[in-house]
This record gives structure tokens, C-alpha cells and sequence, in this order.
């Protein structure tokens, strides 16, 4: 069963608006469906926490398996601002 859809208005810039048609057509999808993907990201992202919850998270994880990396302990922030995306 196919959910319904609620018609709503948004404002893009005309930058934003002419790349989104661009990137349609070249995967043969309509912008709106674009638009409902990109919502679900957004959203998904609010369900699995905050940058910063996240970052916690990925900070327990540390010292729990064998990186292979000889220079972990003493370089790991540069190693996790890089994994992090904040070089």
C-alpha cells in the first residue's frame, strides 16, 4: 500500500533548484522524489543523535579492536578528525 503524499511549497535557490534538475534527469527520477529522499536523511539523521552524540558514540568505540595503524595511540585526533570529516 502506497502512503500518501501531502502537497507542501518550498523555496530553493535558484542555484539549488537548477542542480536538483540536473541530478533528476540524470538518474530518471522527479525532483519531488529527490526532495522526500532528502527529507528522509535529514530525518534519519535526527533519529541517530547529534554530531556530537555521535562523535561520543564513536569515541567509546576506541581501544576495542586491532586498527593495524602503528601510530594510533599517539596521532588518533588526527586519525578521527579525518574519519569524522573535520580535517
Amino acid at each position: 500500500m502506497e502512503a500518501s503524499l501531502i502537497r507542501t511549497q518550498i523555496q530553493l535557490r535558484e542555484e539549488q533548484a537548477g542542480s536538483l534538475r540536473r541530478l533528476a534527469a540524470q538518474r530518471n527520477r522527479s525532483v519531488a522524489d529527490l526532495i522526500r529522499e532528502g527529507v528522509d536523511l535529514v530525518l534519519e539523521g535526527e533519529r541517530s543523535g547529534t554530531t556530537a552524540e555521535r562523535m561520543r558514540r564513536a569515541a567509546r568505540a576506541f581501544g576495542r579492536s586491532r586498527s593495524g595503524t602503528a601510530d594510533l595511540s599517539t596521532r588518533h585526533d588526527e586519525y578521527f578528525a579525518g574519519v569524522a570529516g573535520r580535517k
